[in-house]
């Protein structure tokens, strides 16, 4: 193997791969969704300082990618079409290996030092958490800090709440439903058991780029089926609100995505002070928004919008799956 290649939309998960695949001498060729490529210029700078080769998708580099902008020229893209740029040209470059970095049952496993990680840390402190959450796109995340405590739950009966905090442009929790579907625009990967919105949504344009896909991941959507974990889905404008006060009060700017974790907890802590009940709440605060300020600007100056789908498209996208399955 000389090349790996992936897709990322905020860049994270992106950089992370660029500098991994400079650091053991590998090409890398990352696909980032076009509304991000855009939105956050600073990412993309990073992951090329890395050596990566960056793309916007969709691009005319793939028949993936060219299928889509043929049919909307001015299309700004989803994980969902990057994956499968990034599948395709894994599919016809020699050596070259596609690499995934959410969504997957073995990274949701490899996330999971996150919550071995926050369990030691609540032990430290003597505390134990009544309620988990953190922001949701594919899963990893959320996953990652949720699955060691979710285990006691499962094996001890311990009552702890787990909420995944997704954006309300991207409900796949709330509003999706539990289907076999593809992990990607064209129907390149196999089909995955999850709760989706269908592979051929096309979220709306917001700041959180690491949450707009249209699918979750098996675990926790079984999960998530089974009663065991809850969903919350969060206007954009509550999330930056949120993320606002979150620095003002710690002197940490978070990302988007982490900011709807924020806006979820405060949602849980308002409860707690309306009842009087006491409860110990422990999210995942996965990054900061220092390339966000863009974003922050224009909540700032009144012009950041909120988007929501209707449940016609939901209904018409899940008919789509149907027919393709």
């Amino acid at each position: 193997m000389t090349n790996v290649t992936t897709e990322t939309g905020a860049g994270q998960w992106g950089a992370a791969l660029s500098y991994a695949a400079k650091v053991f001498g590998l090409e890398a060729a990352v696909y980032q969704v076009k509304i991000s490529y855009e939105q956050k210029p600073y990412r993309r700078s990073i992951m090329q300082a890395y050596g990566a080769q960056v793309t916007p998708s969709p691009s005319m580099s793939t028949r993936a990618g060219k299928d889509v902008l043929t049919v909307d020229p001015n299309n700004q893209g989803s994980l969902g079409t990057a994956i499968s740029e990034a599948v395709e040209l894994a599919m016809t470059t020699p050596n070259c290996k596609y690499v995934l970095g959410s969504v997957l049952n073995h990274v949701a496993l490899h996330q999971t030092v996150i919550g071995l990680e926050a369990e030691k840390q609540m032990a430290m402190a003597g505390e134990y958490p009544d309620i988990v959450i953190a922001c949701f796109g594919g899963g990893s995340n959320f996953g990652g800090v949720a699955f060691p405590f979710m285990r006691h739950k499962i094996k001890d009966g311990k009552p702890t709440r787990f909420i995944a905090a997704e954006p309300s442009s991207c409900p796949k929790l709330t509003r999706g439903v539990f289907q076999y579907d593809f992990g990607d625009l064209s129907g390149l990967t196999p089909l995955l058991p999850m709760y989706t919105l269908g592979h051929n949504f096309m979220p709306a344009n917001i700041h959180a780029g690491g949450l707009r896909y249209h699918g979750a991941g098996m675990i926790i959507s079984q999960l998530l089926k089974d009663g065991y974990l809850e969903a919350a889905d969060i206007p954009q404008s509550e999330t930056f609100k949120a993320g606002l006060l979150f620095a003002k009060s710690e002197g940490i700017i978070p990302a988007p995505e982490s900011s709807h974790a924020i806006a979820a907890t405060i949602r849980e802590a308002l409860k707690c002070k309306e009842t009087g009940e006491e409860k110990v709440i422990l999210f995942n605060l996965s990054g900061h928004g220092l390339i966000d300020m863009t974003a922050y600007d224009q909540y700032l100056a009144g012009s950041l919008l909120d988007f929501e789908v209707s449940d016609e498209d939901v209904a018409r996208n899940i008919a789509q799956i149907e027919k393709i399955i």
